[in-house]
């Protein structure tokens, strides 16, 4: 019988950073702001002294990592404290296993505990590694890999109560309060990303301040946070999976003047297709629709949406790991140092 694997959730891991934490970790699930958020807490906590963080707090981007470079950051010792922190912020395991690094990777990694000084986290995004099922004793090959030599932390998404709490904390963080009330009806407006919520509380805390006040209304909500705009998203994904070019364009144009983030419309681009990709293998390998809406229930795709991509001629394997391969890329250039942030999505769209 396989084994499960122990995973922490984000709360436990916070908690275990007050009483002090060592060795390595891996970040994964959905909440990408909460991951960034904890990574933060973690810098902070093992190197408190900015005037050392060059030497005790060591930051790896994707776009600069190789094993090399992570064990180039590993082997020093830290200076003027027992600890140091390295983190790789961004790690795509989809990415390092197509281009055949994964066992690089493992091989640095079987050096973290020559190293003890070390408190090593890696951070991998949203969609950028299946972890198969941990809980199972069924985890994906990568997850298997990193867990091997590190504790894995998940990130689920915060929703409900929870998500209400969070945002009426953030807001008296901005020196305003809003009711619970409130804290809904702006999460009904603006959508679950707390990347987006914290964008809007902090506007709507600024135009409150400015005006004298120091309590949001509903009405202050509706008239100057940005409405969800994944709906446009959603049809913009579908048009790229379609191939219908001039539609993407449309449907990019509305969101570029929402002002929508252009990580959150990849991050949904992504989704959309991991959701096409599983419905056609599904289908490929036999199931019938009825069979594939039970299935992905539990990872609560509605069923319209299933019915869609079951249906969709256009939408071929081979098209969806095509357009899978231009995301990555485009994600990627994104991620990096560019003037003009939504050429690289324009750039996809014209490559379809």
């Amino acid at each position: 019988m396989a084994t499960p694997i122990t995973v922490i959730k984000d709360d436990e891991f916070r908690k275990l950073l007050k009483k002090g934490i060592s060795g390595g970790f891996f970040f994964y699930g959905d909440e990408d702001y909460m991951k960034n958020f904890t990574l933060k807490a973690a810098r902070e906590a093992i190197c408190p002294d900015p005037t050392f963080a060059v030497f005790n707090d060591l930051r790896i981007d994707f776009m600069d990592y190789s094993a090399s470079a992570l064990l180039d950051a590993l082997i020093p010792p830290p200076m003027m404290t027992e600890q140091k922190i390295v983190t790789i912020n961004g790690l795509s395991m989809d990415i390092l296993r197509r281009q055949r690094e994964l066992p690089a990777l493992e091989e640095a990694l079987s050096e973290l505990s020559q190293y003890e000084y070390n408190v090593l986290i890696i951070s991998i995004p949203a969609d950028q590694m299946d972890p198969g099922n941990p809980d199972r004793g069924r985890p994906s090959d990568e997850f298997a890999l990193l867990s091997k030599y590190l504790t894995p932390v998940v990130f689920d998404p915060i929703s409900g109560a929870r998500l209400v709490s969070w945002v009426g904390k953030h807001f008296e963080h901005e020196g305003v309060s809003a009711s619970p009330a409130v804290c809904s009806a702006l999460i009904e407006h603006c959508g679950r990303s707390m990347y987006v919520l914290s964008r809007e509380i902090e506007k709507l805390a600024f135009y409150v301040l400015w005006n004298g006040r120091n309590s949001v209304t509903a009405e202050d909500v509706k008239n100057i946070a940005i409405a969800d705009v994944s709906l446009g998203a959603y049809e913009f994904s579908n048009a790229i999976a379609e191939g219908r070019g001039e539609d993407a364009l449309k449907a990019l144009a509305a969101m570029k003047f929402m002002r929508m983030d252009p990580l959150l419309v990849m991050g949904e681009i992504s989704r959309t297709l991991h959701d096409m990709i599983l419905v056609k293998s599904m289908k490929e390998k036999g199931a019938s629709m009825a069979e594939i809406i039970s299935v992905l229930r539990i990872a609560k795709i509605p069923d319209f949406v299933v019915k869609k991509y079951y249906a969709s001629s256009a939408m071929t394997l081979k098209r969806l790991y095509r357009i899978a391969e231009l995301c990555s890329a485009a994600d990627l250039e994104l991620k990096g140092v560019t003037r003009e942030p939504y050429l690289p999505i324009e750039r996809l769209v014209c490559s379809i």
